[in-house]
């Protein structure tokens, strides 16, 4: 990682600059007020701000950071960068007092970039999984006024699907329940898939709904019969949960979708499908467009 983040753009803002821009505008600069990709002019001169442009279709200026999770913000490109990469490559995610102490920004900082970067980890691929998929849901924290008792009704649920050789994909319920759950699922698989998940009541008619559905009774000490098991995900789950315990210790219920998002996006680009820590760092940089959060909007609500 030292010698991955002795790279020039990682400490030099125009060097930032440059690398960001061959991303977000591979075919040269885009206008974010009109779309437009003529006569649009770099605005040179020491009062002008770095890596200004002006399009003259419209007559307005603009930088790469407009209409990203860069915009309006104070932090350096090159400081953000390097956040970036430091995030996209800890397994089980690094904390805001951490990228405090790092970069040298305030904890308050720190915290809003972790969730801007978050926020452009949120996959816009909704393609339906296909091949063999694992289908279970797990149980963290607990939700707001609650106090603890028997089933879990007092935690946050999250319901998961991760596709064997694939990606994963993680969502937030109110209740782990047939009417809740299967519009989730027939949304986000393909029916020819083969769904595979533990004896839980609610998936028993999912033969119905895909090619083929098996399952595991773990409650009779089954995990492994054949190819059926649900050992993938519960794989997923134990990253998941040692870095929402170990590493953030607490989340709230309103930021909780950009923490799984979070860890979806580091499941669905890892070592194994090829992607290492410079081309995951590369592919959340190509998410930043378009999804730009408020402090305001991030303190509020989800």
């Amino acid at each position: 990682m030292a010698s991955v983040l002795s790279a020039k753009h990682f400490h030099d803002e125009d060097a930032a600059f440059a690398y960001v821009e061959a991303r977000v505008w591979p075919n040269g600069p885009t206008c974010p007020h009109c779309g437009g990709i003529t006569r649009i002019g770099r605005m040179g001169g020491k009062s002008t701000r770095r890596g200004l442009y002006k399009c003259y279709q419209c007559r307005k200026p603009f930088t790469v950071r407009q209409g990203t999770i860069f915009e309006s913000s104070h932090v350096a490109l090159h400081l953000w960068l390097q956040a970036m990469y430091l995030v996209a490559c800890s397994k089980k995610g690094i904390s805001s007092n951490q990228l405090h102490r790092t970069l040298g920004v305030t904890l308050k900082t720190a915290w809003f970039m972790s969730h801007r970067i978050r926020e452009a980890m949120r996959s816009g691929d909704l393609a339906p999984m296909g091949g063999i998929v694992e289908v279970d849901e797990t149980y963290i924290g607990r939700l707001a006024g609650q106090t603890a008792r028997g089933g879990g009704h007092h935690k946050m649920k999250v319901l998961s699907l991760v596709q064997r050789g694939g990606g994963a994909r993680s969502v937030m319920v109110d209740n782990v329940t047939i009417r809740e759950v299967y519009p989730i699922l027939l949304k986000n698989i393909e029916h020819e898939a083969h769904v595979m998940t533990d004896e839980h009541g609610i998936y028993r008619p999912l033969g119905q709904h895909f090619a083929s559905h098996s399952f595991v009774c773990h409650q009779h000490g089954e995990y492994v019969v054949g190819t059926v098991h649900t050992n993938t995900i519960e794989g997923y789950f134990s990253i998941f949960k040692r870095g929402m315990r170990g590493v953030y210790q607490w989340c709230a219920e309103k930021h909780l979708h950009r923490y799984l998002a979070e860890f979806d996006f580091r499941y669905s680009n890892r070592i194994a499908l090829g992607c290492n820590d410079e081309d995951r760092a590369d592919r959340l940089l190509s998410g930043i467009v378009g999804k730009r959060l408020t402090y305001q909007t991030a303190s509020a609500r989800a």
